[in-house]
């Protein structure tokens, strides 16, 4: 049976990191990277089961997530963030996988994302499944400051049970992530009819062909910052 380490990087999570390793029953060691909290996220994590260490410079996310999958001990790896959570059927799933040594393959698992507190099912949020379990002797997370992913050349599959998102829980948090991904991505400046078309596609497309209209209010506001940090991407 496959040996199983789930690795995390933090950075001032006190309110997610419990509930978050609470459902990591799948994992047969935690690995925590804390990349500068000052609030007890750190202590928090020990107390839950995990082995915590602490970065020293920031080099974005990629970076991050490969220091911390260099620190497990096993080659599985399942990398997942503090405000994301296993459903009791993906851990259930994923032990049965386990004892299969995981077929040899990295899989993707599903995510169903919630928006100020309300699950999304449209506004193209109703495909992410991000790839994040894969064997370290065949794969590594890239370089990429922000929007970082795996590269591996296993095979790949999806895991049937999901996993829950609690992105966003309030707007200010929207905003922060905007300004904050923004940043690191350091995209150049342009018009502001340039700026102001990249914006409206992007609401057209989440609002109108993704369906973002059938998640009511919750997808109207979605919809409505995402174009917002579109438009602040590029005219910032």
């Amino acid at each position: 049976m496959a040996m199983l380490s789930a690795v995390l990087i933090t950075k001032n999570e006190s309110a997610n990191i419990a509930a978050c390793l609470a459902t990591l029953s799948c994992a047969d060691e935690i690995i925590v990277l804390d990349t500068g909290s000052s609030d007890d996220t750190c202590l928090k994590a020990e107390q839950s089961g995990a082995v915590v260490y602490k970065q020293g410079k920031w080099e974005g996310f990629g970076k991050a997530k490969q220091q911390a999958v260099a620190l497990a001990k096993h080659d599985w790896i399942l990398s997942i963030d503090a405000d994301e959570r296993l459903s009791d059927e993906l851990q259930a799933e994923l032990i049965s996988l386990k004892k299969k040594d995981f077929q040899g393959k990295a899989w993707h698992i599903k995510r169903l994302s919630y928006y100020l507190g309300k699950a999304i099912r449209h506004c193209g949020w109703q495909s992410d499944a991000p790839l994040r379990l894969f064997n370290r002797q065949y794969g590594t997370f890239n370089d990429k400051a922000v929007h970082e992913g795996i590269k591996t050349n296993q095979e790949k599959a999806t895991c049937k049970n999901v996993m829950h998102h609690l992105t966003y829980p309030n707007l200010d948090s929207h905003f922060h992530k905007i300004r904050f991904y923004a940043d690191l991505a350091g995209k150049k400046q342009e018009s502001s009819f340039v700026a102001g078309l990249r914006a409206a596609h992007k609401f057209l497309k989440m609002y109108i062909f993704k369906l973002g209209f059938l998640d009511g209010w919750h997808g109207f506001l979605l919809c409505k910052n995402s174009a917002w940090g579109i438009w602040y991407k590029y005219r910032r």
